[in-house]
């Protein structure tokens, strides 16, 4: 629910409690693909994707997941083991 006033003090602070591990962006023939991002807010850490499709003419991203971890470790290792099977798969990644 929104309240009046206050209301975007909690909102500042969860902003300023996330954390971004990890990102990596793949491209493949000049196009972006995908972004894959790992966050921690608070205790929470996750895996947030945006994917573009090859074929089609859809523009906006889709965003499979989020993908939940125990640990920032957990979410970066997955993080960095995407870019690696993108960079199998033809991709330039950063």
């Amino acid at each position: 629910m929104r309240g009046g006033g206050g209301a975007a003090e909690p909102a500042a602070a969860a902003d300023a409690e996330r954390e971004e591990l990890a990102v990596k962006t793949a491209r493949k023939d000049g196009r972006q693909v995908a972004t894959i991002r790992a966050v921690q807010v608070g205790l929470e850490c996750s895996v947030q994707c945006e994917v573009y499709p090859v074929s089609g003419l859809v523009v906006d991203p889709l965003n499979p997941g989020p993908y939940t971890f125990a640990t920032p470790a957990e979410a970066t290792a997955f993080v960095e083991e995407a870019g690696k099977a993108l960079t199998y798969l033809g991709c330039e990644v950063s």
